[in-house]
């Protein structure tokens, strides 16, 4: 779609408002980002204006904006047809000390113990891997329908859903091109693809993002939050780990019952070990990444990556309302890593989601013929 000359210089004088740290409106913001999602500017003009709203620091209502445009022009989504809500494990990426991938296993092990996952992704980002692209190599097939994914939700209580599918239009070609971060890493992960996901997981690459994300899903409906930053113990507070964290403290802003609190969570509070930030750091490539995380899978439970998948699932049974007690919660999710039933919900995933090659895919990576 081609912009007019005045189309060209206005956006371009909102990009330079954003470099005067000159704030917009939410309708300013849906604007803006209807423009780029719709790819109505030129490249040029769009990765300068991402790059200026992330620099001057994008307020909670521009935030709303994004949201408003990348859910009017750019989401489609599913409507399983049961009675139960859903809820979302999701990081927004970007953050500065890489782990194996957590937020997918998490969800496995959730939905194990009862709780309906819709869970988003994506490719990477920064970083080695990102959710579509472990879920590839363990036999996820990104030719699927978005219906595939409802039919998963409804016969099995878990579904993967990609911006590389659910968001066609904008989202997805930019995620292609981008190598750094914008306003749809922090946007993105709080997209709602599935219309009965009431409670979220999402992790924040930085502090200050998690009452920001908070407060627009709030806005926009949600009824339960939690929002992790993780820290190292070894590392500066500023590096940082958009998940719950094992090896140092986690900033946490929930939102339940309408109330928003923000307050710090240690490993003693999961039950768990102080690990070392090299137990659960991101391997070399994303092969690595899933045969880490295939391990702790088949059985492990008694490793720093089986705590680090535990604790964040056990944050989507307190959200979910399963099991408000962390300590508790992560016991039902080492439970269910144990007894199989975490790998049971890959392995239904991928039968649902696999297309053709999927199941046989995924034995070859577990070394199980049946």
């Amino acid at each position: 779609m081609q912009c007019t000359e005045e189309e060209l210089r206005q956006f371009g004088k909102l990009t330079t408002a954003l470099i005067d740290r000159i704030d917009m409106s939410r309708l300013q913001s849906k604007e803006a980002y209807r423009q780029i999602i719709l790819n109505i500017q030129p490249e040029l003009q769009q990765g300068a204006f991402l790059a200026a709203h992330l620099a001057k620091g994008p307020t909670t209502k521009e935030l709303c904006g994004v949201w408003d445009a990348l859910y009017e022009y750019d989401t489609a989504t599913i409507s399983p047809d049961f009675a139960d809500d859903c809820c979302d494990i999701v990081g927004t990426g970007s953050d500065a000390l890489k782990t194996v991938n957590v937020s997918t296993p998490a969800s496995f092990i959730a939905a194990a113990c009862g709780v309906k996952i819709a869970k988003k992704g994506a490719r990477l980002v920064t970083g080695v891997s990102g959710a579509t692209d472990i879920m590839e190599i363990m036999g996820f097939s990104l030719q699927g329908p978005l219906s595939a994914a409802q039919d998963s939700l409804e016969q099995h209580g878990i579904c993967y859903l990609p911006g590389e599918i659910f968001l066609q239009s904008g989202w997805a070609r930019l995620i292609l091109s981008m190598r750094f971060t914008s306003t749809f890493n922090i946007i993105g992960p709080l997209t709602k693809p599935c219309a009965k996901t009431t409670s979220i997981v999402i992790g924040a690459y930085a502090a200050n993002i998690c009452p920001q994300m908070v407060s627009i899903l709030k806005d926009t409906g949600m009824k339960a939050v939690m929002s992790p930053y993780g820290m190292s113990d070894k590392h500066d507070s500023a590096l940082g780990i958009d998940e719950v964290s094992v090896c140092g403290p986690t900033r946490v802003v929930e939102l339940a019952d309408g109330e928003v609190e923000t307050y710090t969570l240690t490993p003693s509070d999961f039950g768990v070990k102080l690990s070392s930030y090299g137990d659960v750091a991101s391997r070399k490539d994303a092969r690595g990444n899933v045969e880490a995380v295939l391990e702790v899978l088949k059985g492990q439970t008694d490793t720093p990556l089986a705590d680090l998948f535990a604790v964040n699932a056990a944050c989507a049974l307190r959200v979910h309302g399963v099991e408000r007690d962390l300590k508790r919660a992560t016991v039902l999710a080492k439970e269910a890593i144990a007894n199989g039933s975490a790998l049971e919900k890959l392995r239904n995933l991928i039968a649902c989601q696999g297309g053709d090659n999927g199941t046989a895919t995924l034995n070859l990576l577990l070394d199980d013929k049946g």
